[in-house]
């Protein structure tokens, strides 16, 4: 569990240090849009899915939404609960699809769709800023590229692990 918090709260980092780099602006959209906290949290249910821990996964997941929310939305809640549907899809898709190298691949490219489908749609609904379905293709498109290359990196690392750090204990 350890391990899987180090990999979330880094990837929380990250995400500042990246958008920083990687402007995004209203009239700007940028080339690559970092979800790497997402990415991580889809990631770490490698950690879980053994055993069989899905409560610890569920919290890790709802605790990093509030924090990304604090750190970088200033939406108070709403990617806890977007997190929290993306945890419970992960773990509908890991026990439908299994794990394995272009499993994970498709699995967050359908998660980083279903997350900017979602925010599209609340920034739509309650009119929060002018956007367009332009603009949510572009994002769309322009993201997967960093963040499948991130989930790749992620994924070599927790298989590289010696086992003793994949158990995931019930305390």
């Amino acid at each position: 569990m350890i391990i899987s918090i180090i990999i979330v709260v880094m990837s929380l980092l990250l995400d500042g240090i990246l958008t920083n780099f990687l402007p995004y602006g209203v009239g700007d959209l940028s080339l690559f849009t970092p979800l790497t906290t997402l990415v991580s949290i889809v990631i770490i249910y490698q950690l879980f899915y053994q055993g069989h821990n899905q409560k610890q996964y569920l919290i890790i997941s709802i605790v990093m939404g509030f924090l990304y929310d604090l750190f970088y939305t200033n939406l108070l809640f709403f990617n806890s609960l977007l997190f929290l549907l993306i945890a419970y899809i992960t773990i509908f898709l890991y026990k439908q699809l299994g794990e394995g190298y272009i499993k994970i691949i498709l699995h967050v490219i359908m998660i980083i769709i279903i997350y900017e489908l979602v925010t599209f749609l609340c920034i739509i609904i309650f009119n929060l800023v002018p956007t367009s379905i332009d603009r949510i293709l572009y994002k769309i498109s322009h993201s997967i590229l960093l963040n499948l290359i991130y989930a790749e990196f992620i994924y070599t690392i927790i298989k590289l692990l010696p086992k003793k750090y994949k158990k995931v204990s019930i305390n």
